[in-house]
């Protein structure tokens, strides 16, 4: 069994995802050790409470720099031994040092079909807006291995998603989510979980 951590910084959709997908069985030899927040307003830590998952906070904030923030990070990592790090709606670039800790043991999901609509200043609603304004016609989701380069690592798994007439940033958000994040973030997972219990 290996254990998951999930980093987040937000409301913490995609670790409900997650969450769900592990009680139903998906993710047979991953357990869900730790939900780790850079903020302790993070709605992602009821989450991880209402269903008993340990969580911790490094205040990305209280942080003097990155190093400090890396640090720390880490530390929480090591104390709960992490074998597999999700970043699910994570708002913090991890360093080349940090990734390098856990190559391709860190795996991320980006609201788009990357390459397009990837990369610095490219999160959220941001995606979304891009999309609409280019005027593709499909978007979509991609889980990633994380490195140093902003949504730079390679692709695991990809899940295309239509956009519609009169679609809005929020509606298309949604429709991808549902449609592709939720189901490919936690099948990714179960992959990765599989690939590394053979390993060990």
């Amino acid at each position: 069994m290996l254990n998951i951590a999930v980093l987040v910084s937000g409301g913490g959709t995609n670790l409900q995802a997650i969450i769900d997908a592990s009680e139903r069985g998906e993710i047979p030899l991953g357990r869900l050790a730790l939900v780790l927040s850079s903020s302790p307003k993070a709605y992602a830590l009821e989450r991880a409470a209402k269903h008993g998952i340990p969580s911790e906070v490094v205040n990305r904030k209280e942080c003097a720099d990155r190093a400090e923030f890396d640090s720390k990070l880490l530390a929480a990592l090591e104390k709960h031994n992490i074998d597999i790090i999700v970043l699910a709606g994570f708002m913090c670039i991890l360093s080349k040092d940090f990734t390098d800790k856990y190559p391709n043991r860190i795996i991320n999901v980006h609201p788009s079909l990357i390459p397009s609509f990837c990369g610095d200043g490219f999160y959220g609603l941001k995606v979304h807006e891009a999309a609409l304004e280019y005027g593709v016609k499909v978007t979509g989701a991609t889980v990633h291995f994380v490195n140093e380069v902003c949504d730079g690592g390679q692709i695991i798994m990809q899940k295309a998603v239509d956009i519609l007439e009169g679609d809005t940033p929020e509606i298309l958000q949604k429709r991808v989510m549902e449609q592709a994040e939720w189901i490919i973030l936690p099948k990714s997972l179960a992959m990765l979980c599989e690939k590394y219990s053979q390993e060990k």
